[in-house]
């Protein structure tokens, strides 16, 4: 039996696993160990970083102690794991190269904004790299959009192309310095390079960066390369130029995202606390959406001019800081604040190829600023907004993706989810590492449904995950539903979407279940066959029970009412007064050509399918107050209604809920109470925020009869209705006051976007009950 000596040398194998590739994980272990006097190795493999480390037992403790304790700032350690070797003598510690062999486990690290040092440097005229718009170090710099393949090492990156000079090659290799085995390492000797072309691709003269920062002084539209793709970019301050740009992408209303050059303009512009500061300042630098100073279109003085076709009529903006070496380079060059939206038309994906963006982009900007660095993946910036002192993510894309969400157990089998038609993700799950990818968008055109089996195919290459099970939603005219049933050699499992929803809420938060489930949502095709999308679930991973609902009522015109809310308004007046409502509503009257037929339609039941969504029914009310007949993106009339309501106002609308199995909910009530406060002259404010008020009170009150009658004391809210701060602070309070323990989204967006993520823990958890169980 070997016994170990009590002060001579030991050996131990580590290994760990976790984000631990391309953070500078490897020169960490090397000049730990290096000052701690121990000897060894350390390389990376396919499974993550393998250490050998030789020495006293007193210096591998030092050693272990500090391996998670001073990890480097971009690591994410999820596990490290140590076995006894045989002490073999060697005197230093070295960095060998990489084995790709063997099972992938490794995980790859998201995108990074520029960190402190690099800045430090880019400002500094006696730096070689002063000024260089690709500067990066260990600490920061683009990640997943440039990894091809694992392990992260540079010839498996789309800077393979880009041979180190003697300089960078030196930097690369000392131990010392901040660039050690940093994979996207360069500089202006040979690095990428940037140029300015114009809409046929031929190159600008002059210094490309001012060049650029010219045009946008001159109201010009300029389309900016990124990290994961184009961006289309024109001064905040100028209204000409705003309006230019909405007019060329086809972008009537939706608001644009702002690039501010710091906090301190950020709060100029708008309300910020701990947790948006914690999310604008972040590695991942996020569109943060935020409340405005002032009133909702003006600003306070001092702050800078933001056009009103920034943001028309929005009481929140979007704002973002620089994340990228060239974002502050033109920031400082132009001095001022720039919208900065997705280089796209508007419905389609992201620009990300060199070729596609100047073909489709050639009719928007009036030049490119473009580099020849690859993007090998489109990743959209994220969108998130502070929520009760934490950040909750709208749009998961850039900056947080590939970081898996955990499972609570492990999967049986390598699964892929799907996911839904609109705002649409897909899922890659391998043991409890469950990979939701970048925001893919609506699977409505052949661009981005290629984009969708692209990810796909590039997700289970990079995680080595060969699908035996995949998960689809119960919609059969969805494409991703299409996608999943025509895949061969796999086992399918359908998972019905509000359940979907609240397993997506569960998930986020580590959870199984039981919870009373709120999904309230646009749409998503019921157990039933017909509409839901107000539904009130005894859920967990496995299974749900559907145990109330809104009263469903007609959709006029079918997905035309989706488009012009004025119908499903006549569709909730025609059953909240028994057909007659009373005279002098003003929808009635600007919609007066078409009413009649639009309710002959819905009493029908001809092309108006019926549906419980809480979406339609926000979309009725807005319709009644006169904000929106007719909608140009998705959820905007109940958009419009959130910012219109009175938050100061706590006066609450009664909707009936009935005796009996399921619960049924009187949306009608809210909206008859809607219509007779506004004819009775109360303001359109005072009557939205009572909606408000009213929706999460009903949604208290029946969260407690389902938990008289099931014991279960935990409520999930999900569902894109639940983007609606002021809906979802009121019904979390009123739960909270209640008793109720509440589980919102933190990390996984509440809307379609997070369908992925529930379809795949309801299909791991089925998958792990006996085969005769399964559904």
């Amino acid at each position: 039996m070997h016994t170990e000596p009590l002060d001579g040398p030991i050996r131990r194998h580590v290994r760990v696993e976790g984000v631990v590739q391309g953070v500078g994980f490897r020169p960490f272990v090397y000049g730990l160990a290096t000052r701690l006097g121990l000897a060894g190795r350390v390389g990376n493999d396919a499974g993550g970083v393998f250490v050998e480390v030789e020495g006293t037992p007193a210096g591998i403790a030092a050693f272990l102690a500090a391996l998670e304790r001073d990890a480097p700032p971009l690591a994410e350690i999820e596990r490290v794991t140590v076995r006894s070797g045989e002490p073999d003598g060697g005197g230093e510690f070295t960095i060998v190269g990489s084995d790709g062999s063997g099972p992938r486990q490794a995980l790859v690290s998201p995108d990074s904004a520029t960190c402190g040092d690099c800045l430090t440097e880019l400002a500094d005229p006696a730096d070689r790299r002063f000024g260089y718009p690709f500067i990066n170090c260990t600490n920061c710099g683009p990640r997943f959009t440039i990894v091809r393949d694992v392990p992260y090492d540079r010839p498996n990156t789309t800077m393979a192309a880009f041979p180190m000079c003697a300089a960078c090659a030196a930097e690369y290799a000392d131990p010392g310095d901040r660039r050690f085995h940093a994979q996207p390492i360069s500089c202006w000797d040979c690095g990428p390079r940037l140029r300015l072309v114009d809409a046929h691709g031929a190159e600008l003269p002059g210094d490309p960066l001012r060049a650029a920062a010219a045009l946008l002084r001159g109201s010009g539209v300029v389309a900016i390369k990124g990290l994961g793709g184009y961006h289309l970019a024109v001064r905040a301050d100028d209204e000409a130029a705003a309006s230019t740009l909405r007019a060329r992408k086809h972008r009537e209303d939706k608001p644009f995202a702002v690039m501010v050059p710091d906090v301190e303009t950020a709060a100029a512009l708008c309300e910020l606390d701990e947790g948006a500061v914690a999310s604008l300042t972040g590695r991942a630098r996020p569109i943060v959406l935020l409340p405005r100073r002032g009133a909702a279109t003006g600003r306070l003085p001092g702050a800078p001019a933001v056009a009103h076709s920034v943001a028309p009529g929005d009481r929140r903006l979007g704002l973002m800081l620089p994340y990228t070496p060239l974002h502050h380079l033109l920031l400082a060059e132009l001095g001022t604040t720039i919208v900065l939206t997705s280089g796209n038309v508007s419905d389609e994906p992201i620009a990300y190829d060199d070729a596609d963006a100047l073909e489709r982009l050639a009719g928007i900007a009036d030049a490119f600023l473009v580099h020849d660095r690859p993007i090998h993946i489109r990743t959209d910036d994220s969108v998130v907004r502070p929520f009760l002192g934490r950040e909750a993510v709208l749009r998961r894309s850039r900056g947080h993706v590939p970081d898996p969400v955990r499972l609570s157990r492990p999967a049986r089998r390598p699964i892929l989810a799907c996911g839904a038609e609109l705002k649409n993700t897909f899922c890659l799950v391998k043991g409890r590492h469950a990979f939701v990818s970048h925001h893919v968008g609506d699977l409505e055109n052949y661009e981005t449904m290629r984009s969708f089996v692209t990810g796909i195919d590039h997700f289970t290459r990079l995680f080595d995950v060969r699908p035996e099970l995949v998960a689809h939603d119960l919609h059969p005219e969805y494409l991703s539903t299409k996608h999943a049933l025509e895949m061969t050699g796999v086992d399918s499992v359908g998972v019905q979407h509000h359940h979907a929803h609240i397993a997506s809420c569960l998930a986020d938060n580590g959870e199984e279940g039981p919870v009373l489930g709120v999904a309230f949502d646009g749409l998503g095709y019921g157990a039933d066959g017909t509409i839901w999308g107000g539904e009130f679930l005894l859920a967990d991973l496995v299974s749900f029970r559907r145990l109330g609902h809104l009263a469903p009522v007609p959709m006029p015109g079918g997905t035309a009412a989706i488009r012009q809310p004025w119908r499903m308004a006549a569709a909730y007046l025609d059953a909240a007064y028994g057909g007659g409502p009373p005279e002098g509503l003003d929808v009635v009257r600007r919609n007066e050509a078409a009413w009649a037929d639009v309710l002959r339609l819905g009493r029908a039941g001809v092309n108006s399918p019926t549906t419980s969504s809480a979406g339609r029914l926000f979309d009725a009310v807005s319709a009644v107050l006169g904000l929106r007949d007719t909608i140009n993106y998705e959820g905007q009339a109940a958009v419009e209604l959130e910012q219109h309501a009175d938050p100061a106002e706590h006066g609450a609308y009664r909707a009936g809920v009935s005796a009996g199995r399921p619960v049924v909910v009187a949306g009608a009530d809210l909206v008859r109470a809607a219509a007779d406060d506004l004819l009775a002259g109360v303001a359109p404010a005072v009557v939205a925020a009572r909606f408000h008020n009213g929706t999460a009170d009903v949604v208290v009150r029946v969260c407690e009869m389902l938990r008289d009658e099931s014991g279960v004391s935990a409520v999930a809210l999900s569902g894109g209705v639940f983007q609606n701060l002021l809906l979802l602070g009121r019904v979390a309070k009123g739960l909270n006051a209640s008793g109720f323990r509440v589980l919102t989204h933190v990390r996984v967006p509440p809307n379609d976007g997070g369908i992925s993520v529930g379809q795949a823990a309801v299909a791991a958890a089925r998958d792990h009950l006996p085969e005769t169980a399964r559904e």
